[in-house]
């Protein structure tokens, strides 16, 4: 038996040494123009999917669905989050070209099966390691609350807030 801890220790040791040294001689890289590698990839994701779970599990939507909601969220999504996961074109910015991590253009590759809890927890704290920042600070509970509403209906909107919705220029035609 004590060889066996012995080992587990051992082995526990030699991992933390070899990640250490790792890390030390560059690895693991930190300019935004190298793509993440396979193991950066694969603790950032399991690290925010066990965050997910573990924080949204009791979080639910105190707002109605309704057309008002939905288009109050659409205008707090297009100032607020257009610029990095763009408009109804899904066209990226000049600003989400740059991303290393790239951003999703939310109206090609939306968040429509994630729970709005899920998208809630996102805009409220951001997402560690991605360009994704933390909004809790900037803007109310209610406002995080409708731009998750809105983009859990972002590809089934009302005929009304659809008209809204493909009416928000995309994010470079704002700045010229």
């Amino acid at each position: 038996m004590r060889a066996f801890v012995n080992g587990v220790v051992f082995t526990l040791a030699f991992l933390v040494a070899a990640g250490f040294v790792a890390v030390q001689l560059g690895v693991m890289r930190g300019n935004a123009d190298t793509k993440p590698n396979s193991l950066e990839r694969w603790i950032a994701r399991r690290s925010l999917h066990a965050t997910l779970d573990r924080e949204t599990k009791n979080l639910q939507n105190p707002l109605p669905l309704t057309d008002a909601n939905l288009t109050d969220g659409l205008h707090l999504y297009a100032s607020n989050c257009a610029v990095c996961h763009g408009a109804a074109d899904a066209k990226p910015s000049k600003l989400a070209q740059g991303f290393y991590v790239a951003a999703p253009m939310l109206a090609k590759h939306g968040v429509e099966d994630d729970p709005v809890a899920e998208s809630y927890w996102k805009i409220a704290h951001g997402i560690r390691f991605t360009a994704m920042p933390a909004f809790g600070t900037t803007l109310s509970d209610d406002d995080m609350w409708k731009i998750a509403m809105f983009l859990s209906k972002m590809d089934h909107l009302p005929p009304a807030v659809e008209t809204v919705w493909q009416a928000v220029p995309s994010a470079d035609s704002q700045a010229r």
